[in-house]
């Protein structure tokens, strides 16, 4: 009996033990443009923390926008989620923006530190021909989805509806303050200890979150993870085409280098996965694929540099141009404008300008330039055989017409490794 008493006992104290030990809150943080990796980051956490029986998952979340596909699959994974989810909006001068609106709406809990901001949702087409190229029914298409997305999400998770379309609609974005006076989001926390107490007496679904005192465990991304966000940042993406075009010029100016080819190859391969997640302008990228042009052509047209001016003038405008300009978020600051230019203009008219011109010169080393050469013949020559004496070697030589011993010959062919030859007349006094 006793024995059975310590049993019972123990199996109360370790499932005591155990419900203490589970008493975590579940952090992840979603910096920069919002991607495939962000995605799958999310929903990677989602499922850590129902495995680890975290009271919740706090996203504390910092972005511009970014993808419409990835901000349906991050939506999805939130509503499906066993784990309650609570998107913070921080640190102070964050921004809930475009993409970052949808997912702070879509989370069980939506708080926002003091100093932050959320709105500005209307849609941004990405990937090439986004930007300023889409085509009016195409943005009016795109609208009405995109409001009638986020009214959906406002409504299943009892927030401001009317304020979620205007925020589609006509881009309004508002501060935590007035987000909490408009019923958009739930509490404003000035950090995560007080917006873990503000959580404490809540309840979701049924959930308690009983989060006072709660440890926050951090799920860190994945190197394949930060690889791939890191890759979502328009600098970025700016500097790759630029490796990518510098390495596969310079492989064909030069061939058989190897190493620049692979590496602008692998440069480019990476550019056309950002280009699904950045708002890139097709526009932008012609003007820099003009450019490209004109600063070949320059170094083959005597044209004085003209054409490399031209050049230089469509790669800045193209980079101005690259991305989405109606959104300041995607950018690209003159800071790397300006060198990127220069540098390329530099590029195209010292290093691929002096391959291009090596290839074009005269050979200097080899069998073919023995044609031509005035030689004195060692032997007599004749259709079989012969010797002449050229370049510190000994050769074979043949002639269609017999050539006497020291009589100058004329190296006409190369034959392996006998050469034709034919005599030269001797000079009249």
């Amino acid at each position: 009996m006793k024995r059975l008493l310590s049993a019972a006992v123990a199996v109360v104290v370790c499932g005591l033990s155990l419900d203490l030990l589970g008493a975590d809150v579940g952090w992840i943080q979603l910096k920069g443009a919002i991607g495939p990796a962000s995605a799958g980051y999310v929903a990677r956490a989602v499922d850590v923390a129902a495995e680890r029986g975290d009271r919740c998952l706090v996203i504390q979340l910092d972005t511009p926008g970014g993808s419409l596909d990835a901000t349906k699959e991050i939506v999805q994974t939130m509503f499906a989620a066993t784990v309650p989810t609570v998107v913070y909006v921080a640190p102070d001068g964050a921004w809930a923006g475009s993409a970052g609106c949808f997912i702070t709406l879509a989370a069980d809990v939506a708080a926002m530190a003091p100093g932050t901001n959320i709105g500005a949702a209307h849609p941004v087409s990405l990937g090439p021909g986004g930007g300023e190229q889409t085509s009016d029914v195409m943005k009016q298409k795109m609208e009405s989805f995109a409001s009638s997305y986020i009214a959906s999400i406002a409504e299943k998770r009892g927030r401001n509806v009317e304020w979620a379309t205007s925020a589609v609609v006509t881009s309004e974005s508002i501060t935590a303050t007035r987000a909490l006076e408009l019923k958009v989001i739930d509490l404003v926390a000035t950090d995560l200890p007080d917006l873990l107490r503000q959580l404490d007496a809540r309840e979701v679904r049924g959930h308690a979150f009983n989060t006072a005192d709660a440890r926050v465990r951090e799920i860190p991304m994945t190197v394949s993870e930060r690889v791939l966000q890191w890759l979502s940042h328009p600098e970025l993406m700016m500097i790759l085409m630029l490796v990518a075009i510098y390495g596969i010029i310079g492989e064909l100016s030069n061939p058989g280098s190897i190493l620049p080819g692979v590496i602008g190859a692998i440069a480019l391969i990476l550019v056309l996965y950002m280009a699904t997640v950045l708002p890139v302008n097709v526009a932008g990228l012609a003007l820099i694929g003009l450019a490209v042009v004109l600063f070949i052509a320059d170094i083959f047209a005597p044209t004085h540099g003209v054409l490399t001016v031209g050049g230089m003038v469509a790669f800045f405008l193209g980079a101005l141009m690259l991305f989405n300009r109606a959104d300041p978020a995607f950018r690209v600051s003159l800071a790397y404008i300006i060198p990127a230019t220069l540098l390329t203009a530099a590029f195209f008219t010292f290093v691929v300008g002096a391959g291009l011109r090596a290839q074009r010169l005269p050979l200097r080393a080899g069998q073919e330039t023995l044609l031509g050469k005035t030689v004195p013949t060692l032997t007599r020559i004749d259709a079989t055989c012969g010797k002449v004496f050229v370049e510190g070697e000994y050769w074979n030589a043949v002639s269609e017409q017999p050539i006497a011993a020291g009589q100058p010959s004329e190296i006409v062919g190369i034959n392996g490794l006998t050469l034709q030859v034919k005599p030269i007349p001797p000079t009249s006094t």
